[in-house]
């Protein structure tokens, strides 16, 4: 059938162009020259016509895809009793493994033992003195322990006494030549591909998107703008005391060796508090980290969207929840259901993790 098909379109469209040796064409044979037509336009023009309506192409249908799109749609249209005009349309985002790959190490973690060993040199009583001790000599067993024991006393010991613009300067270089230990990429080809869609979405519906993340804020705001589209005055984040002073002959921000404040659980709602002003409409988070943002954000009036990330897929990127010490993802599940947020399944929810995916 496919042949005869093909046979008869063939030459349908291949009928003389000279008009004065045309014959007649019969009702059928023009018929069938617009059905062959109209076929090859739906061929051509219409997936690509579907792909560019789809704001949302690397998630497969279902539950999760249209409570994103139809929320969107609910509080953005006009007239409909759920409209948000569009200066209250605020969208928060944790990072780490929300927006980019968090295992086998936070980005910010990875960063912070590279500063240790960079200063080691400098530093020769490290090699007997904890927690450097056990960075320098390359023990991962014990290594999660030790970080989160002497996590304060590592940030400011690698990332202090120093000036904003030097700090930035350092964290540029880094970001630009590191690699993942898994993918070998760098960790910006590692955001994850239906997040920069759920982004740009948002934001073409008129959110302002922010990042809520326990990640360093100067550690942050070098690279999210070209990897996110998100800012740096966009970007909340764990942040150590700063000073402004004369250094080396010129004004400068001086990061003291003092922390600040640390963006992470309930801290996440104070910050956004203090620094947005708003209660957001939507948050993505992934572990418990984030639960309190999520709280904040769906307990407020009217309707809200809260969604969890959850790594399911061992094979395009990881599997882990409950029992990790990286992205722990155990009480913040328990109680999605209680507060209808969205449990987003990677493996099945995501056709697509990467941008480098087939």
């Amino acid at each position: 059938m496919s042949f005869l098909w093909h046979e008869a379109c063939s030459a349908t469209l291949s009928q003389p162009r000279s008009i004065k040796n045309r014959p007649t064409r019969k009702p059928f044979v023009n018929t069938l020259l617009g059905v062959c037509t109209m076929v090859l336009f739906l061929a051509i023009v219409l997936p690509s016509v579907v792909a560019a309506q789809d704001p949302l192409p690397s998630w497969r249908e279902g539950i999760s895809k249209t409570a994103v799109t139809e929320f969107v749609v609910r509080v953005t249209t006009s007239g409909s009793p759920d409209f948000v005009p569009e200066p209250e349309r605020i969208a928060v985002f944790d990072n780490d493994g929300t927006l980019w790959v968090e295992q086998p190490l936070y980005a910010p973690v990875a960063f912070l033992l590279y500063r240790v060993k960079a200063l080691a040199p400098s530093h020769p009583e490290w090699k007997e003195k904890e927690p450097f001790k056990t960075i320098l000599e390359n023990d991962t067993k014990t290594l999660a322990p030790v970080l989160r024991r002497y996590w304060v006393e590592l940030l400011v010991a690698t990332q202090t006494g120093m000036t904003t613009e030097q700090f930035n300067d350092i964290v540029k270089d880094w970001i630009a030549a590191a690699r993942h230990p898994r993918f070998d990429r760098p960790y910006t080809d590692l955001a994850y591909q239906p997040m920069l869609e759920v982004l740009k979405y948002l934001r073409e519906k008129g959110f302002k998107t922010y990042i809520v993340s326990g990640g360093g804020l100067e550690f942050m705001r070098p690279w999210t703008e070209k990897l996110y589209g998100i800012p740096p005055e966009q970007v909340i984040g764990t942040s150590v005391k700063t000073k402004f002073e004369m250094r080396d002959g010129k004004w400068s921000i001086f990061r003291l060796p003092e922390i600040d404040f640390i963006n992470d659980r309930g801290g996440k709602p104070v910050s956004i508090q203090k620094f947005i002003g708003k209660r957001p409409l939507i948050a993505f988070g992934n572990s418990d980290g984030d639960m309190q943002m999520l709280q904040w954000t769906t307990s407020g009036p009217g309707r809200r969207l809260g969604l969890i990330i959850h790594h399911t897929d061992p094979e395009r990127e990881y599997a882990y929840d409950r029992e990790s010490d990286v992205g722990r993802l155990d009480k913040a599940l328990d109680k999605a259901e209680h507060w209808n947020w969205i449990v987003v399944d990677m493996r099945n929810d995501w056709s697509r993790i990467f941008t480098f995916d087939k």
